[in-house]
């Protein structure tokens, strides 16, 4: 049976970003929440609009000029009015809440005028010995042309009095302040009067801007900052050497279309305007803030301040006793059974120790990963480097286009080809989002695989902090999969479609849109029929389109989506059997986990777990993966674990309206992640 859905307008994607952040921003005005954490989330939010500002808001200034497009001028105005509500909202937070907090906890940002004589002293000595040997002013004129201005970079704009030393009415001056130097600086404690004090670089530089200047007074002055688009794109058909071709683009990304000019609340017109001017940028695209123009750098203040009883309390991932005894070999424990592994409640190190003790088994003889997000440092990465060396046949499926990684895979996939590694970069037209890792051991006359899958990246350091399910297998299906993928993505041949895995661009879409089709008609036939997904993000149309016809059909659906979520749930006759919630916590939920169930019986449920979001991109332009979690003690852990406590979430959950505007279920109750966190513990 057919079903037809109500047509329904979608949330804008570019809102929905925003309402995300207002949500994180929402962390730092709980009162739980330890008071350097809360600053945190104020860094958090600040680093997610930048990034925000330099890719979608940039590609919907791009979609805005594009006479076709169905984005237009005033879909941008509104998009701006909100980062501007947004933006002024986290100032006023962090100096009216969070700053008076912290002089109450003796934790001070002394600007110069609270500086007492010591204070000033000390600063002027670490300017001329720190700070003014790297800082070149320039004076503008026609042969001093206003300079190039990279990406999010520092930078002050002073007015000055008088003439130059040749006698000439340059009053404009520039003064880029050099990346390298720290933008906190830590006071010490002989003249911090008891306190940690803190100036920050921005202030040192103002205290001594005039001194610069020689003969000259500066009138007038603002620090400022501009964001550019900074999406990095190469035409994949027209180059020979993708990785070349990106190194070389990496060198221009700094320089991109301007977007954004952020510049303090007491700048003059005259300077910000001139700025405009100079950028290409229309009064809209000027952000006055009130206080430093770059608040993701506070995350110094944070890691330099002694104060443990205002920060989370430490948080150390158990290692899985019980079902993966650390003395005992993985791949014996494998033939045995699968094992899932529950990121950062359970430690990321099993899969550590996974790799390594495949690089050091001589009955190992080939060993193949994919590399999206790992880090400029990875033990992971210097594992498969020493496998390489000691002869085993490495395969690398490097990721090169992984926004803001690129270099550090460049780097990797360079020191892998140097010992002999086999490297490939995917697919042209599709970035390679998949999380494999494949082990092939000899094991007497035959061979066996192994494998670990991921909903997220193969990084130790960022699955301490965000959450992630990761599962190791000896499945002979799963992994003859995982090889099949391995071997495409190398020789980029047609191969029979996977048994288990699923598997984008080619089925992932259709079979969820087949299990939407089919809980809908369990539905119409009167039978149970339930849906949960939790995702990052919802903005596939068609999915949308298919999760609607199957809530009208009367299935009840429950979507946990950390970010953005384009489906306006709620709407009488439409969306009302669909609720969307998010959780937002003290680890970045990252999890992606797809529960269908069409019928009372053992076998009418599916639950698979996936790299991909249910975005258009991951369904048609990346290489993802889902599979399914078919051990029904496995599963129930999934759902025990990884669905239902984030449904009964009633202390860090927001809950959708048809408006697209979120609320905060409560301010009490149930903590899915502090609940885990507990369990964990204890086990």
């Amino acid at each position: 049976m057919t079903l037809e859905s109500t047509p329904v307008t979608l949330l804008n994607r570019e809102q929905a970003i925003l309402e995300f952040n207002r949500r994180v921003l929402a962390q730092a005005q709980r009162l739980d929440v330890p008071l350097l954490e809360r600053l945190r989330y104020i860094c958090i939010v600040s680093s997610n609009l930048d990034e925000f500002f330099e890719v979608r808001f940039a590609d919907m200034l791009d979609a805005a000029r594009d006479p076709d497009s169905a984005v237009n001028s005033r879909d941008v105005e509104r998009v701006g009015r909100l980062a501007h509500a947004l933006i002024d909202e986290q100032y006023a937070i962090f100096n009216e809440q969070l700053a008076p907090k912290m002089r109450a906890e003796r934790i001070v940002i002394l600007n110069h005028a609270d500086r007492n004589e010591a204070q000033r002293a000390w600063v002027a000595k670490f300017f001329e010995r720190e700070v003014r040997p790297l800082l070149v002013p320039v004076g503008l004129d026609p042969a001093h042309p206003f300079p190039q201005v990279a990406n999010k970079s520092l930078h002050f704009i002073a007015r000055l009095s008088g003439k130059d030393a040749f006698g000439r009415d340059n009053r404009i001056a520039i003064v880029k302040v050099p990346r390298v130097l720290p933008r906190v600086i830590k006071l010490p404690a002989a003249i911090s009067e008891g306190q940690q004090a803190f100036v920050l670089l921005t202030s040192v530089v103002r205290a001594h801007l005039e001194d610069m200047f020689s003969g000259r007074k500066v009138e007038a002055f603002s620090q400022f900052r501009v964001t550019r688009d900074s999406d990095l794109e190469v035409d994949e058909e027209e180059i020979a050497n993708l990785r070349h071709a990106l190194r070389s683009g990496l060198t221009t990304r700094h320089f991109g279309v301007a977007v954004r000019l952020e510049v303090v609340n007491s700048c003059p017109a005259e300077l910000s305007n001139f700025l405009l001017e100079q950028f290409g940028l229309p009064a809209a695209a000027l952000y006055r803030v009130n206080g430093p123009v770059n608040l993701v750098r506070l995350n110094e203040l944070i890691d330099q301040t002694d104060a443990p009883a205002l920060r989370f309390e430490p948080h150390e991932p158990s290692w899985p006793q019980r079902r993966l005894p650390r003395q005992k070999s993985i791949f014996d424990r494998l033939r045995k059974g699968d094992v899932l592994l529950h990121h950062p409640f359970e430690s990321f190190d099993p899969v550590v120790q996974f790799l390594r003790e495949a690089v050091e088994d001589p009955e190992v003889m080939a060993i193949k990963q994919t590399i999206y997000r790992t880090g400029s440092k990875s033990v992971l990465m210097d594992l498969l480097i020493e496998a390489a060396r000691r002869g085993k046949e490495v395969m690398a499926v490097v990721e090169l286009k992984a926004r803001f990684d690129e270099e550090a895979n460049i780097n990797w996939a360079e020191r892998l080809e140097a010992v002999g590694a086999q490297v490939v970069y995917g697919i042209v037209g599709f970035k390679t989002h998949a999380k494999l890792l494949l082990v092939t051991r000899r094991e007497g006359s035959r061979f066996r695989r192994y494998a670990h899958l991921s909903t997220g990246n193969y990084n130790p350091r960022t699955a301490r902090f965000y959450t992630d399910l990761g599962y190791l297998t000896a499945d002979p299906e799963l992994t003859s999969d995982a090889d099949s993928v391995f071997r495409q993505l190398a020789s980029l041949g047609k191969i029979k479609m996977p048994r288990q895995l699923l598997l984008a661009p080619f089925n992932l879409h259709s079979r969820m849109m087949e299990h939407l089709a089919q809980v809908a008609e369990a539905a119409q036939a009167g039978r149970p029929a339930r849906v949960v997904v939790k995702i990052n993000a919802l903005t596939d149309a068609e999915l949308i389109e298919g999760l609607l016809k199957a809530g009208q059909a009367g299935v009840k659906i429950d979507l946990i989506v950390r970010g953005a979520c384009m489906l306006p749930p709620g709407l009488p006759g439409i969306s009302d059997n669909i609720l969307v919630r998010s959780v937002v916590g003290r680890f970045l939920e990252h999890t992606r986990i797809c529960y269908f169930r069409w019928g009372p019986g053992e076998d009418d449920e599916a639950l698979y777990l996936s790299s991909a979001d249910w975005m258009s991109r991951n369904m048609f332009r990346r290489i993802e993966v889902a599979w399914p979690v078919r051990d029904a003690k496995l599963r129930q852990r999934v759902i025990d674990e990884g669905l239902q406590p984030y449904l009964y979430d009633s202390l860090d959950a927001w809950q959708l309206g048809p408006d697209g505007h979120s609320v905060r279920v409560s301010d009490k109750g149930l903590s899915a992640q502090q609940a885990l966190m507990r369990r964990y513990a204890s086990d």
